[in-house]
């Protein structure tokens, strides 16, 4: 298929996804051209191809004649440059959601969503190439991800990148003035993204979708200026604003310390979406008090970590009650049960706070968060184990806190060749020898089949995430647990 089918292709996807009209057909076309650096266009009639094929079609001719580097990070920045001549100019799309947020904000943000997968800013083929997967635990269900659709960087991208001049615009990938940025080795490219203002708490802010989407509808709403993270009683303001504007979303914040927080705790911002999580699915199992807040429902979630519960249709008081638990978490110790307010004068309590509505209610979910080290646990004692780290290693974000586990590319491979393994009857050698402990143990528990292998392994991979989630509480489920627990809900009403 020679390329002027494949522009002829893309020009097409446009028009069937509402992105042009009939009359932008030449512009685009030209426009296409300058990108590919050609001089001439033949008609030719459409392929009936899904977007990615098109898309490659166009770089692999790109590559063959010199206009773009054969690496995955160049290939991406050439085909959302490609995607950007699709993509309206940012006035279009603010008065497009402005107008139909007018109507519901649901209808809003559904049009936004599919808006930013048809532009290709979210890749829909690599979102459906994550292995997902849930497990039955005492917790509920909870959501297993394998995530494949982050791309991983090749050792030449690895090598321009470092390369490649430092610049410090933008300031982040979160920053406003990402906003149709030509992208670089070291930064993606985002012709094709487009963010939509929000007011939160009478100041500026953006909403903008994850790019990787997590799950449904993965939103970020971040604000408008490069001001670092921060948990404090403005930001439950904040989250409880969001869902007031946007009832049919939760929005959360990562913690802002290290260890416990988000990738990012440079930028200001929040994580929610159209999902029900596990987390908000679990019950409270033990109802509290606080003396002053009897008109707040209070309670301690059944949930592998550390979480209160609160709920009433007061937004502000809701939020006082939650600085007031802050406020003392913040400088809680209780040796007894290893929880240290600061040690050598670095800080270690914070929460990591979740927000949504129950029809005319407003819930608040604050998890408490500690991220003290020790030579035997020098990741983090409220980190997952050693032990664990076979499956899971990374920090334990917001996402992971609500009961979805984003496990790292590598064990969709390394989980089929421990099954091939297991079958065979072959010990675990070489980057499979970290999971043979692992396997020994089930082993012992398991009779594996060439039909239940791939189901064994899944489910307790969820298992052990319910394991990673248990060692991020920082209140153990057992009575001595529950009792600290308590000690620490007593200190508020004081």
């Amino acid at each position: 298929m020679d390329v002027n089918t494949y522009l002829a292709s893309l020009v097409e996807y446009g028009l069937v996804r509402g992105l042009i009209e009939p009359c932008d057909k030449v512009y685009i076309t030209n426009q296409l051209l300058q990108v590919m650096r050609l001089d001439s266009f033949e008609e030719a009639a459409p392929a009936a191809l899904p977007l990615e094929e098109i898309l490659k079609g166009l770089v692999d001719d790109a590559v063959a004649r010199g206009v773009c580097q054969d690496d995955g990070t160049s290939r991406d920045l050439f085909d959302t440059k490609l995607m950007g001549v699709f993509t309206p100019a940012p006035h279009e799309v603010r008065a497009q959601f402005a107008s139909l947020y007018a109507q519901s904000p649901e209808k809003a943000t559904d049009w936004y969503y599919r808006f930013s997968q048809d532009t290709d800013y979210i890749r829909r083929y690599r979102i459906e190439k994550d292995v997902r997967w849930k497990t039955a635990t005492e917790y509920g269900e909870l959501d297993i991800t394998i995530n494949l659709s982050k791309p991983e960087k090749d050792p030449r991208a690895i090598a321009a990148a470092k390369n490649a001049p430092q610049v410090g615009y933008p300031k982040c990938q979160l920053c406003p003035e990402n906003e149709g940025y030509a992208g670089r080795m070291n930064h993606p490219a985002r012709q094709n993204h487009r963010i939509v203002p929000v007011t939160i708490a009478g100041a500026d802010w953006f909403l903008q979708y994850s790019p990787y989407v997590y799950y449904n509808e993965h939103c970020i709403v971040f604000n408008s200026k490069h001001v670092p993270m921060v948990i404090d009683r403005g930001a439950f303001e904040k989250l409880l604003d969001f869902v007031t504007q946007f009832p049919h979303y939760f929005v959360g914040s990562n913690a802002d310390l290290p260890i416990v927080g988000g990738s990012i705790l440079s930028h200001e911002h929040f994580q929610g979406g159209h999902y029900c999580f596990p987390m908000e699915k679990a019950p409270v199992e033990q109802g509290i008090t606080f003396t002053g807040f009897e008109d707040v429902a209070a309670g301690i979630v059944k949930w592998p970590m550390s979480v209160i519960r609160l709920r009433g249709k007061d937004r502000a008081r809701l939020a006082d009650l939650a600085d007031k638990i802050l406020t003392c978490w913040r400088g809680y110790t209780d040796e007894a049960a290893f929880i240290f307010a600061e040690t050598d004068g670095e800080k270690h309590n914070t929460i990591t706070p979740i927000a949504r509505r129950r029809g005319q209610d407003y819930e608040l979910d604050l998890v408490l968060r500690n991220n003290i080290t020790t030579k035997e646990h020098p990741l983090g004692v409220f980190h997952p184990h050693a032990e664990l780290h076979h499956i899971k290693k990374e920090n334990i974000g917001l996402i992971e806190v609500m009961g979805l586990a984003v496990l790292p590319a590598r064990l969709k491979k390394e989980l089929s060749e421990v099954k091939t393994a297991i079958l065979a009857g072959t010990p675990l050698t070489g980057e499979l020898e970290k999971h043979a402990p692992w396997v020994e143990e089930l082993k012992a528990r398991h009779t594996f089949t060439p039909e239940n292998a791939e189901d064994i392994l899944r489910d307790e991979v969820g298992h052990v995430f319910a394991r990673v989630l248990e060692h991020a509480g920082v209140y153990k489920r057992s009575t001595a647990g529950r009792e600290a627990f308590l000690r620490f809900v007593g200190t508020v009403s004081r």
